[in-house]
Order: structure tokens, then sequence, then C-alpha cells
């Protein structure tokens, strides 16, 4: 059996664009290094509106920003800042806590701007989670071309590709885009692996997938991914972690008394401020959408 899991997410409309969270959830902790897998439009807002995420913590993982469609000026408190657009991708590595704000450039809100994209988290190796700040954006990365199919690497090795983009435990992650009678092999190397629908129609060893669904795929499976019109799949995975994660809110930590201290952290002002985007801040909340304590 080529799928073991199915996870459907949980949607949250933020008013103009719908946000889907597959991982954390009750029956998905975990893919790999994944522990927050949330999946965001195709949606168009008005002109003169944008998404403003407002400068807010993290620690003890790395996020990751793919996008299909649009684009978002990201400012965190190294200094660094990228307008992030299709074709490139961010890795800010929280490591012993950095803040960051995500908010959509000027020339998207005097269009209207576009939202479609992935935003992921890795948990941080045993060992590494307190590691320094680091931010980075790829975007010479690989690309597999075959008959009908191609395919983006992101992170990691796929496909005899490896991408340039820092990886602190064994990762895969890439964009597939299919076309009428297009098929690609999924690799069986990773310990663990899932694939998402994000757009089109497709199936994986005959078995059609649900948009916007999340399956866990069998380890050490091959299997073939396919499409009789068109698709866009994501695929994510790798090292499957020894010990567990939890999540609150915007920390993850293999120490719940981690989480503790970066809450109090947070409430006390001990954060660095971001330059650029000093003037806002999202308040810690009493009861967070994002909670896997296991």
């Amino acid at each position: 059996m080529s799928i073991i899991q199915t996870v459907q997410p949980i949607t949250h409309d933020l008013g103009g664009f719908q946000v889907r969270r597959a991982v954390p959830s009750p029956t998905c902790r975990m893919v790999g290094p994944f522990v927050f897998v949330d999946q965001f439009g195709p949606a168009r807002l008005e002109r003169g509106e944008g998404m403003d995420v407002r400068p807010h913590p993290h620690i003890n993982l790395a996020t990751v920003t793919w996008l299909f469609d649009g684009a978002i000026d990201h400012r965190d408190s190294l200094g660094s800042f990228s307008t992030i657009r299709p074709g490139q991708v961010n890795l800010m590595t929280a490591g012993r806590g950095i803040v960051h704000s995500e908010r959509s450039p000027q020339d998207e809100r005097d269009n209207g701007p576009a939202m479609y994209g992935m935003q992921t988290w890795l948990a941080l190796p045993d060992g590494m989670e307190e590691i320094e700040p680091a931010f980075e954006a790829v975007t010479d990365l690989p690309q597999v071309e075959d008959t009908c199919a191609s395919a983006t690497v992101i992170m990691g090795e796929l496909w005899g590709r490896r991408a340039a983009t820092t990886t602190h435990a064994a990762t895969i992650y890439a964009e597939i885009n299919l076309a009428a009678g297009g098929s690609i092999p999924i690799d069986a190397e990773a310990d663990e692996r899932a694939v998402m629908l994000t757009g089109g129609a497709a199936t994986i060893d005959g078995m059609p997938l649900d948009l916007y669904v999340l399956y866990v795929l069998q380890p050490g499976v091959a299997m073939t991914l396919a499409s009789q019109s068109s698709a866009k799949v994501m695929l994510l995975g790798g090292e499957a972690f020894p010990t567990r994660r939890h999540v609150w809110w915007n920390f993850v930590s293999s120490s719940r008394d981690r989480i503790e201290q970066a809450k109090a952290d947070w409430r006390e002002g001990r954060f660095p401020l971001v330059p650029g985007d000093e003037a806002e801040f999202i308040p810690i909340p009493d009861v967070p959408k994002t909670v896997s304590y296991p």
C-alpha cells in the first residue's frame, strides 16, 4: 500500500484568503523534520489590501517560505531583508531565538496581492536546537525536467540533484508540476515522506489525491506520481527524529521548559527587535491555534 496515513488539514479563513494547516495535527505530529505544514491560497486580495504578519518570535526551528504566486517582504531581528518571490526559497533558522515579520510589498498592494504558497517549519535536530540564528534566500535551485513533468528541488537531494539550501537534518522538499499525461517517480530513500496536491488533479500509484490533503507515504517503497490533466504537488520529508518535539504557538522545542522560558521572554520584551519594523508586535496569545504537546 502506497499511503499509510491521510491528514485532512484544518482551514483558517484570514479574510480574503484561506490557510490550511495539515501539521501538526492530532494524528500527525511530524513528517521527517517537518513539524508544521501550512498551505495558503490561491487568492487575490483587493487593491490596497495586503498581508501583515507583525513581528513575532521563534525558537529551535527553521522556517521555510515557498511561493507559487505573489510576493512577501521578510524582515528579521538579524537585520535581514528579502522580498520572496516564486522560485526563491527563504530559510530562516531561529536557533536560540529570532523575531521576524512578513508583509505584502507596496507594489503588490497597489495591484491586489496574490496569495498562493507554502509555509513550513523544520524542527532542528538534537544538539542543534540552540544554534545561532541565520537567514538565507536561495534562487539557484535545481530543475528536473522530463516529458510533461518538471520539478524544483527546494531542499535536499532528489532525482540525483541537490539544492544549495542549508539542511540541518536530512530533508527532502520539492515542487512538482505535471502536464497532461505527465508522471515522475517518487524516490524511496527518505525515512518519512508525504505529498500534498496544491493544484489540479493527480494520482499516486493510481490512487487519486484530494486537493490540499497531506498523504504520508509508505517508507521504502518507490512509487509514481501522475496526472491526466495537470497538477502541482509538494513532496516533503526526511529523516525520522528519535525524540519528540513540542509546539506551542511559534515555539518548537524538545523541552517544554524551554518553551515556557521563550513565552516569558516574549512577554517581558527580551527578544530583539526587527530593524525597520520596530513599532508593532504580535502579543502572546492565551490560547494559540497551534499546540502540539505530546
